[in-house]
């Protein structure tokens, strides 16, 4: 575009030149040869003009010129001002953050087959959430999760919690699949421990029924009539030994939500197994384990983790996307967050972009502002030249014709 508007000039120029020689032979050639006059004028001007910006025209050191490699820093404070009234201020960050369903963009982008099967976006994701998981010092971690999580239940009252749970559990019916599984695992136990039982009625039994064998007999019948009663108990839902586990149940629910000496024993026992060292030992190889395997899944190309990424950013798109109250709730998170940036942190930001720009020198500045703005200024110079040419030539009308 430089060369252009210079190359304008340049056949101003030249048409001036060559026009002045006709201008005897005919009045039209007036005309042209005041447009190229003029033109040449109005483009030499602006030339000026634009190249005064960024540097002294010819070399010359001409006052107010070379405007932006001279006043570098009070550029870097303007525009460094310019961003924290306009653009850095919680009013602003609120009001535009507002305007934006931000949640739903992001949405309908994720839910797009196309983005989820990006190869990129799946990449950056893994590769994120590799270095996440790779830069959490587990001991660090570790002991922080395991101090959350004591500090947590040790403010939770859970008895009257699992008191709740537990009558809600009774209430909606589903607590007989418990106490199904609560009997057969009666009968596992029954079973895997036959010889305690046996040796227990040996040792209960007299010396007669030792001495006769009837004490084996009283333990198979003992054992017979155990698994008989739990098999009947599994089998018919009426039977009153359910009734009697659910009203124990019941008291149990009640005593947890009403009871003080019943909530104090569950939270005596809460508070030595928060104590137990074990817990916080099982947490940490628990998270261990997890964080090998998941960074294992996601590295390994042929593992399901990179498809489980690129499906769950999918179905966390389509939340997004349908979903009006997650978005208000995710909307409302990000307005918060920015305003929150932008209260605490604007100052910092905008001293950021000042000390940048008054870190760069003058050829530095120069040339990226040029290569920012320059095309259009050079427009500006082929519009003088051309401008000013049509100016020459109604002044050289009205010279002919008016004046």
């Amino acid at each position: 575009m430089r060369r252009t508007a210079t190359g304008l000039i340049v056949l101003m120029a030249a048409l001036f030149l060559w026009s002045g020689r006709f201008l005897d032979a005919h009045p039209a050639w007036g005309y042209l040869h005041a447009f190229a006059e003029a033109a040449m004028v109005g483009g030499l001007a602006d030339w000026f003009a634009v190249t005064a910006l960024f540097r002294h025209p010819l070399g010359l050191p001409i006052p107010h010129t070379a405007i932006i490699p001279e006043n570098k820093d009070r550029i870097a404070d303007t525009m460094a001002g310019f961003l924290r009234e306009n653009f850095l201020t919680p009013a602003v960050v609120g009001r535009r953050m507002g305007s934006m369903n931000l949640a739903q963009a992001v949405g309908s982008y994720l839910a797009d087959p196309k983005a989820t099967k990006d190869s990129r976006i799946r990449a950056g994701a893994g590769e994120l959430a590799i270095e996440v998981l790779e830069s959490l010092d587990p001991d660090r971690l570790g002991t922080q999760v395991r101090s959350g999580i004591k500090a947590q239940l040790g403010r939770l009252e859970i008895a009257p919690l699992l008191g709740g749970m537990l009558e809600a559990m009774i209430a909606d019916g589903r607590h007989k699949p418990l106490i199904d599984k609560i009997i057969r695992w009666a009968g596992l136990v029954l079973e895997d421990n036959e010889a305690m039982v046996r040796d227990m009625v040996h040792r209960r039994a007299n010396a007669v029924l030792r001495f006769t064998g009837l004490d084996e007999r009283l333990a198979n019948s003992v054992l017979d009539g155990l698994y008989k009663l739990l098999a009947e108990v599994l089998v018919d839902p009426e039977h009153p030994l359910r009734d009697k586990i659910e009203e124990g149940l019941h008291e149990l629910a009640r005593g947890l939500r009403e009871d003080p000496e019943m909530q104090e024993r569950v939270e005596r026992m809460k508070r030595e197994l928060l104590e137990n060292p074990a817990i916080g030992e099982w947490w940490q190889g628990v998270w261990e384990r997890l964080r090998a395997n998941l960074i294992g899944a996601i590295r390994n190309s042929d593992a399901p983790g990179r498809d489980y990424i690129g499906q769950t950013l999918g179905e966390l798109g389509a939340a997004l996307r349908d979903d009006e109250r997650l978005q208000r709730q995710v909307n409302r998170f990000a307005r918060r967050t920015a305003v929150g940036v932008a209260t605490r942190y604007g100052d910092q930001i905008v001293r950021l972009v000042s000390e940048t720009v008054r870190r760069w020198d003058a050829q530095t500045i120069t040339d990226r502002v040029e290569n920012a703005v320059g095309r259009d200024l050079q427009f500006i110079r082929i519009n003088g030249t051309l401008v000013g040419g049509l100016v020459g030539m109604t002044i050289h009308t009205l010279d002919v014709y008016v004046i």
